[in-house]
Formats: structure tokens, sequence, C-alpha cells
């Protein structure tokens, strides 16, 4: 019977740079084969969008979350046009772009009329500071899961104590809260 023995080598400090040098190399290889290039990746990206119902002070409104992923010039900004469920006018909300941060918040002013099931268009637009060259442009849709009738037409509570509001009518203080 044939016995394989196998001779123990010492490591020195040579092999184990050697080691080191390709697993560097390969991990490199591998960032640089999954990488996306700077000019395919869009000035903006939407992380989100919805309505928000604030039954409490009585205010329906939607919005978006985007986040900056290239660097711009300071102070150009956001330009949101949300649809107006009434069927008015757009509503254009100007957010502008600090150093400070990489991630805003839009949201419109407040609205009525919002029905279930309804998408309501949103246009952005990135708009650079000085020279106003647009750098990014979108357009989505943004539909609620629920109609505005479950928000009061005035706020339930009012003052630093939350003292139910006496303006509202007889139905809405009728509800449990």
């Amino acid at each position: 019977m044939q016995t394989l023995t196998f001779q123990a080598r010492k490591l020195g400090l040579r092999h184990i740079a050697i080691g080191l040098a390709g697993f560097i190399l390969l991990l490199l290889a591998i960032g640089f084969a999954t990488r996306t290039p700077p000019s395919q990746t869009p000035y903006l990206t939407i992380a989100g969008a919805g309505f928000m119902f604030n039954y409490r002070i009585g205010e329906v409104s939607y919005g978006f979350a985007a986040v900056v992923n290239k660097p711009v010039r300071k102070y150009s900004r956001i330009i949101a046009t949300f649809e107006d469920p009434m069927g008015g006018p757009p509503l254009e909300i100007i957010e502008k772009l600090t150093p400070r941060s990489t991630r805003y918040s839009v949201r419109s002013p407040p609205v009525r009329g919002v029905e279930k099931g309804v998408p309501y268009r949103v246009s952005v637009r990135l708009i650079q500071n000085l020279d106003d060259a647009v750098l990014f442009e979108e357009s989505f849709t943004v539909t609620s899961q629920m109609s505005d009738a479950v928000v009061p037409p005035a706020p339930l509570t009012i003052g630093p104590g939350y003292m139910r509001n006496p303006h509202l009518s007889d139905d809405w203080k009728r509800r449990d809260i």
C-alpha cells in the first residue's frame, strides 16, 4: 500500500504577500465587472411615492422621496408637478438642493377629492443652478388605496392639549377618535 505524505513547508512573508495580492486583484476584477458606469447612472432616483392621510389635522397630501446619485451644483432645484385630484391646475413644488443632503422628500400641498384606485400623475425635473439645464426628467403615477372621505373637514383636535375641535359637525363628533 502506498502512503501519501505531505511535507510541511514554511510559509514565508513573500508567500503571504503574493496570495494577498492575488486576492485583492480578484476582488478588483469582480468590482470592475459589476459596476455601473457613471455615465449610465441617472442624476436622480425616485425611491418611493405615496399618499399621506393625516386625519388628526384633516389633511391629505401625496409625494415622493428622491435620492441624488451624482454631484450637482449647489442650489439646483427639484421641480415637482402634482396633478390636482379636484381637477384644478397642477400643483408645482420647488425643492432646492443643498450640499448637506442627498435625500429629499417632496410633498404636495394639502389636496381634496382623492379617490381610491385612481392614478394621479407626478412629473419631476432636476434643474441645474445658473444655466437652468434639465439634468433629469421623469413622470410617474401615484395611486391611493383609500378615498379622502376618511379625513374630517377640519382638524379633530385643537391646541396643545388635544382638545376636540368645537367647530366640527355633529357627524364627526359622534365618531370614535
